[in-house]
């Protein structure tokens, strides 16, 4: 499958698979501004095959991310598969920017805009799935903008803490600490991890018909239901706009991301009269407790307000049709933990182009891996580890109270899913590396 767009000496090679791979359909925008393509003729017989055959390219082989950036004289095209970049090939200025344009129109935004950055989405449909793309894009070199995709299957729902195989014992704790409508809870995660669909699930967890759930934030087109929706007034700042939530007898309040120490220290001010639910950007939990800690400048305060950091990590699962058990040696069962009486674990097929009658797996294509499960860990704010931080300690410290204590962890979650076969030993180590 040839990414990005191909020369003119090469299309008819590449007939036969051309008309093998269907188009995309672009059914609007989600800001509901029509596109008018008649209006933008020109742009239209310019850009909209080729912004067609770069997004159809990037689902056929499940993208989740599409980046079109300028480079030189050119402009680079990079997919993100499974959370792995693969090169798309490279678009001529020129071409670059009609994309650009083309997928700015039909995002609902403004084509002349191009100095500043501007969000916006596609509804699709690619093979009879539904998708949502997000669009952004941001000022480049010469005019030429730098755009993402984002692409997101809406028949593969992750909504639900089920959805994302959250623990029995975590879906539990998580309702627990709820239940007195009082303190903050976070997910936390590196971007494009999944940080935000967390948050959503550790919503999820609480009886929507025994609390009073408000959400406070931008839903992302998610579907939400049993919450109430609050907008706050022209002139509210923050700190008022939380006080009439909480009047009109909010039990939890679903929050924006956290992004600076000033929202930080408003929202812990409300530990006692909410509960609260965010997220903000971290590699772990640790990372995310020392940046709170960083923010609110008080040690005491985050201590007595926190209940718990969720943090994930996405890794790739291996492909069901290609996957090879094999024995593990003793040592190496020693080595990261496992129990002697591990009998098998499982690694990508190991085959090659070189091999005689090669065939790639037909689901997978020969990557040995189809598709990402989450991780997860939870950091529990228990009077030991409260004991700890308010004493200054440091991230070692507060990992080595986190083992004594046995909270799950990453680690200990990678390691379940190596042995039931879902992933591989290889996987975590690119996944624990890259972070």
């Amino acid at each position: 499958m040839i990414f990005g767009f191909r020369k003119k000496d090469d299309q008819h090679n590449n007939e036969e698979q051309e008309q093998e791979l269907a188009q995309v359909l672009f059914q609007g925008a989600l800001n509901g501004k029509d596109a008018n393509l008649a209006k933008h003729a020109r742009l239209t017989e310019a850009g909209l095959l080729a912004a067609k055959e770069l997004i159809s390219n990037a689902l056929y082989r499940r993208a989740e991310t599409v980046w079109v950036e300028p480079k030189g004289g050119a402009s680079a095209v990079r997919l993100l598969i499974d959370g792995v970049a693969y090169s798309g090939g490279r678009m001529r200025k020129q071409e670059a920017h009609a994309v650009t344009q083309m997928l700015k129109l039909l995002a609902g935004l403004d084509i002349k805009q191009r100095k500043n950055p501007q969000s916006g989405g596609i509804k699709a449909d690619f093979q009879e799935t539904p998708y949502e793309l997000r669009v952004d894009c941001e000022p480049g070199p010469e005019g030429v903008e730098r755009v993402i995709v984002r692409a997101r299957n809406l028949s593969q729902q992750l909504d639900t803490p089920q959805d994302l195989r959250f623990s029995d014992t975590m879906r539990s704790k998580l309702r627990e600490m709820m239940s007195d409508r009082s303190g903050l809870l976070f997910a936390c995660g590196s971007p494009n991890s999944g940080t935000t669909t967390t948050r959503f699930a550790i919503m999820r967890t609480v009886d929507p018909y025994i609390y009073s759930v408000f959400n406070f934030c931008d839903l992302e087109s998610r579907n939400v239901s049993h919450t109430t929706p609050f907008e706050a007034e022209a002139d509210d700042d923050l700190e008022m706009a939380l006080t009439r939530i909480v009047r009109i007898e909010a039990d939890i309040i679903l929050f924006d991301p956290l992004r600076d120490a000033e929202t930080a220290k408003t929202l812990f001010s409300f530990q006692k009269k909410v509960a609260l639910i965010s997220e903000l950007k971290a590699k772990d939990v640790v990372h995310a407790l020392l940046q709170l800690l960083k923010w609110v400048g008080d040690p005491q305060i985050v201590t007595s307000g926190l209940r718990a950091i969720v943090g994930q990590k996405l890794i790739r699962k291996l492909c069901d049709e290609c996957k090879q058990a094999f024995s593990p040696n003793p040592k190496l069962l020693a080595k990261i933990g496992l129990p002697r009486s591990t009998k098998a674990l499982y690694r990508p097929a190991k085959q090659s182009e070189d091999d005689a009658g090669f065939e790639p797996c037909g689901l997978c294509d020969g990557v040995g891996y189809f598709g990402r499960v989450g991780l997860f860990e939870m950091l529990e704010m228990t009077e030991g580890l409260r004991k700890l931080v308010t004493q200054g300690a440091g991230a070692k410290a507060i990992r080595a109270q986190i083992r004594k204590e046995k909270m799950q962890t990453l680690r200990s979650e990678g390691l379940r899913l190596v042995v039931d076969g879902t992933t591989s030993l290889e996987e975590l180590q690119r996944a624990f590396k890259a972070a």
